[in-house]
């Protein structure tokens, strides 16, 4: 489910039942693409027999570009990737730093400087070197993660009594609704990971089955947690739902969700700094950079350097830009439509265009078009809802 299904109230609070609406679609829109996705790893070789003859979301991008500009779609799709990861890091820091504060507000301590405490937690990330470290933090913010839902839903369901169904519109909030779209868009992201999920299945065939169901199930959890949390505060629906908690549920809730975005920085953040090194440093005779590694395999100083000031970016960033909602909303129409809706649906035309059907040309245009009317609208909102906040 992810950090940001609690940003997924505040869709509600301005999109109504549409909201709701499009918590389902979305859920079968990112299904589908992430789908034909995986179908662009694979062609037809001589003997009729589907081979998969692409690795990455990178390799499909490149194939969709060639023999003309052979680099240009891997870089394009590089630049979203990083994008999308470090703006990801970005809103954990923002997210502790507002709920710290927002804990203990008899402290004599700003939401800055809480950032900046969780910022100087997050620095050992920098000497991450593999993965297997970043699992068992991960584990740990799963578990972080069903004490807080248990703990909200628990709160919301003692509530049942007072729910305000008629708060639940069936018109929106035509200047805000836009961002609303960006945050249920960025809860769904997951196709940058899909090509190498696939590719490391015991049974590759059961890829289909597998996205089907989790998407099932996550669209009917988001869909819940957020009409469950809309009808307990309605109107007061805070971009950050545990902010409308009583201040001694909140403090609980707050710890383990401050302790959930600090274990879940690790991931985006090395999966972040992978995409830099290998598309910066070590692409053979293309490196923009000499390789950051030393012969025996150790980080050379001046590679540490840089990963330590790409976690002081993400602080700088969340010092100035400390708002969660808009964040979410700018980051998912921006790179998050074009990752899960834009690219896939061209690639797969691009790529399959003689064994597709009508109907799947059809759906990829059609995504492509409504993708792309997301995106830019959301977009454009949520960067007025950033100049109006400041």
């Amino acid at each position: 489910q992810g950090m940001f299904v609690l940003g997924l109230p505040y869709a509600i609070l301005h999109g109504g039942y549409l909201g709701l609406f499009l918590i389902i679609f979305a859920a079968v829109v990112c299904c589908y693409t992430g789908k034909i996705l995986i179908a662009c790893l694979y062609e037809e070789n001589e003997d009729g027999e589907i081979v998969r003859v692409r690795d990455s979301y990178v390799d499909i991008a490149n194939a969709c570009c060639a023999p003309r500009f052979p680099t240009l779609g891997g870089r394009i799709v590089n630049v979203a990737q990083i994008i999308e990861l470090v703006m990801t890091c970005i809103l954990y820091v923002v997210v502790s730093g507002n709920l710290m504060y927002n804990s203990f507000p008899n402290l004599p301590v700003s939401q800055k400087s809480w950032s900046i405490i969780a910022t100087a937690v997050l620095l050992p990330c920098a000497f991450l070197k593999n993965l297997k470290a970043v699992s068992k933090f991960s584990l740990l913010c799963t578990l972080a993660h069903f004490v807080i839902n248990i703990l909200v839903i628990a709160y919301c369901l003692s509530r049942a009594r007072d729910w305000a169904w008629d708060k639940v519109k069936f018109y929106i909030d035509v200047k805000k609704f836009p961002i609303s779209i960006g945050i249920i868009v960025f809860s769904y992201t997951s196709q940058i990971f899909l090509p190498s999920l696939e590719g490391n299945m015991q049974n590759p065939k059961e890829f289909h089955c597998m996205m089907n169901w989790t998407h099932i199930a996550a669209c009917i959890l988001k869909g819940l947690f957020a009409l469950v949390a809309y009808l307990t505060w309605a109107d007061e629906t805070k971009e950050v739902i545990t902010d409308n908690l009583p201040s001694t549920i909140r403090a609980v809730v707050n710890i383990f969700l401050v302790a959930k975005a600090l274990l879940s920085y690790p991931l985006p953040f090395f999966a972040a700094v992978e995409v830099l090194e290998r598309s910066l440093f070590q692409d053979g005779n293309r490196a923009f950079f000499p390789n950051c590694y030393g012969g025996d395999g150790r980080l050379k100083s001046w590679g540490l350097t840089l990963r330590c000031a790409l976690v002081v970016f993400t602080l700088l960033m969340a010092i100035y830009v400390p708002h969660f909602a808009l964040l979410m909303g700018l980051t998912g129409s921006l790179t998050g439509a074009g990752l899960c809706f834009l690219l896939p649906s061209l690639f797969h035309l691009k790529l399959l265009w003689r064994k597709l059907l009508w109907h799947h040309v059809f759906f990829d245009v059609a995504i492509f078009v409504i993708g792309g009317i997301c995106s830019v609208s959301g977009f454009i909102h949520s960067l007025e809802g950033l100049i109006e906040a400041f």
